[in-house]
């Protein structure tokens, strides 16, 4: 039966840390976030791992508390001028087997007031990597524009990320996919509302919306050599 994870609790939490974003602060709310926030967040990757594997055994669910699909709520503030300790958003990713990151392709639920949305793809891969995407999309056009133009990929994701101002050095300025090739990020993304996040249901919804992304996620593991 569906069965509902996050509810309004959790919004209200990230609304709060927002407007109280010190150490103090969250040490004092630490049971609330664990109970609005970080439980919620850690039952619905258990539960999402079979679904996830049904769409691809290649990628993991992994519920650990530390190192696995939820990111943690700890800012890096090294290089940052906001010094800020904590992200006002929630991140799980579902990253292939054979990354150990971020920059890893995978399915992505971003949790955040006014902001939820689900990810796909590879967010700021390496140069050597992103040369990879590349000559994927010159060597077959085709196959770029059948993994993004599917009725329920187009219903639901619009590809963007970072992109260059210019075709990058060594392709065709004039290539038809001359847009894709700008790319610095190839990443695919669907909004959400809270209303969505929080009803009864959203589980299998966000397994739904990651099924519509697999033929984009499918296209991007062979052009990277991956098995999906």
């Amino acid at each position: 039966m569906p069965t509902r994870h996050f509810d309004p609790a959790l919004f209200a939490f990230l609304r709060d840390l927002a407007a109280n974003n010190d150490r103090a602060w969250f040490e004092e709310q630490r049971p609330r976030y664990e109970t609005a926030v970080r439980g919620p967040a850690l039952a619905f990757i258990v539960d999402f791992g079979p679904h996830l594997v049904k769409i691809s055994p290649h990628f993991r669910a992994d519920p650990r508390p530390q190192g696995g699909s939820l990111f943690r709520i700890h800012r890096d503030v090294r290089f940052a001028k906001d010094k800020s300790p904590y992200k006002t958003h929630i991140g799980l990713h579902f990253r292939h087997e054979m990354g150990k990151d971020a920059h890893t392709p995978g399915f992505y639920l971003h949790l955040e007031p006014g902001g939820s949305f689900v990810g796909l793809g590879l967010w700021h891969p390496d140069n050597p990597t992103l040369a990879r995407l590349r000559e994927a999309v010159v060597a077959d056009p085709a196959a770029w524009r059948r993994a993004v133009g599917g009725k329920r990929f187009t219903a639901a994701f619009t590809v963007s990320g970072d992109e260059l101002t210019r075709v990058p050095r060594g392709y065709d300025p004039a290539h038809p996919l001359a847009d894709v090739l700008r790319l610095k990020d190839y990443t695919a993304f669907a909004p959400l509302t809270v209303r969505q996040v929080t009803g009864t249901g959203f589980l299998e919804a966000f397994a739904a919306l990651c099924r519509d992304g697999a033929p984009f996620m499918a296209w991007q593991c062979r052009a990277l050599g991956l098995p999906f």
